[in-house]
């Protein structure tokens, strides 16, 4: 199923001969990264730019766009150097010229946005911060400039945002739904998404579920290894992880060691995947194993009801 929209303006072939150019580094390192079969790309040092050549060059970069998944698109630009202001402008551009538009476009699209808005925003912006404004006034530079409000067919978006925003812990999250909710509607209305509007609005939508979620990410990540080490403490040394897929006398060293690295593996992604639910269900084995403690100490749980602390917050 692919989604047409009608830009402002139909760019020159001058202008996407300049666009494919500045995007020949990236979809090169692209086709070697992920060993994708294509022939070798037609802009080189001496590309003469004609409407022969752009027509046949953008050939190429369509037959590449249709091998690159969105994740391993994501994957790269988190990791190399290419993917600056510059480098995120024109894969936007080259995105959003094109006059038929798959779902795979959409979704690389959503991310690019998301993106380039995190690269271009405060890092130390506070959640109230992005509004609709704020965002169509990061995204002006690749949107154009915007009167942004949400369309009406968006009106559940807030709603679902604000069920995110509730979440406190990472199983919270996986469980609500809203991720699900936000891909199905972003799915089920593919060809109003190309909307100037609704690329605001989804992009704020998807960079505030992404920060939530890194949020209660890390929170897990630190939960579980300071539950690891009290336990430790404790001269406990294996504890039962069936639940999360691991052993029934899994060694606390070596979950230490997974949780280090899972912040690596888990720094581009967010879904409901089963890494993630191995994170939430391990995040469960610990809990469940400095209860067990807890149990048997009874000293140690009478402190943990008087503090109002999780038990692995004390005796620490």
């Amino acid at each position: 199923m692919t989604a047409s929209s009608q830009p402002s303006y139909q760019p020159s072939f001058e202008e996407q001969a300049s666009t494919l150019s500045a995007l020949q580094p990236i979809y090169s390192a692209l086709v070697r990264e992920f060993v994708i079969e294509a022939s070798a790309c037609p802009i080189a040092e001496e590309f003469s730019p004609s409407p022969e050549s752009v027509e046949h060059a953008n050939a190429w970069f369509q037959q590449v766009d249709a091998q690159i998944q969105v994740h391993q698109l994501r994957q790269f630009l988190q990791t190399t150097s290419l993917a600056n202001e510059a480098g995120l402008r024109h894969l936007l551009a080259h995105h959003l010229q094109k006059t038929e538009k798959a779902a795979s476009d959409r979704d690389k699209t959503d991310f690019l946005l998301v993106q380039y808005f995190s690269l271009c925003a405060p890092s130390g912006m506070e959640d109230a911060d992005v509004d609709l404004d704020y965002v169509a006034q990061v995204l002006e530079p690749v949107l154009g400039p915007q009167q942004p409000e949400i369309p009406a067919w968006l009106s559940s978006l807030e709603s679902i945002l604000q069920s995110v925003t509730r979440c406190r812990r990472l199983s919270e999250l996986l469980h609500s739904g809203a991720l699900e909710q936000g891909r199905k509607l972003k799915s089920q209305n593919a060809v109003r998404y190309f909307q100037p509007s609704a690329m605001v609005a989804f992009a704020r939508f998807s960079f505030m579920v992404r920060r939530i979620f890194f949020r209660l990410m890390h929170d897990d990540l630190n939960a579980i290894q300071d539950g690891l080490r009290e336990l430790e403490r404790r001269g406990v040394s294996t504890i039962d992880c069936r639940r999360a897929q691991f052993s029934a006398d899994e060694p606390t060293g070596r979950l230490r060691m997974i949780c280090q690295s899972w912040k690596v593996m888990f720094h581009a992604e967010y879904s409901s995947g089963q890494p993630l639910r191995m994170l939430v269900d391990l995040r469960a084995a610990v809990d469940d194993a400095l209860q067990t403690g807890a149990r048997k100490n009874p000293l140690a749980k009478g402190a943990a009801a008087a503090s109002g602390k999780p038990i692995g917050e004390i005796t620490k």
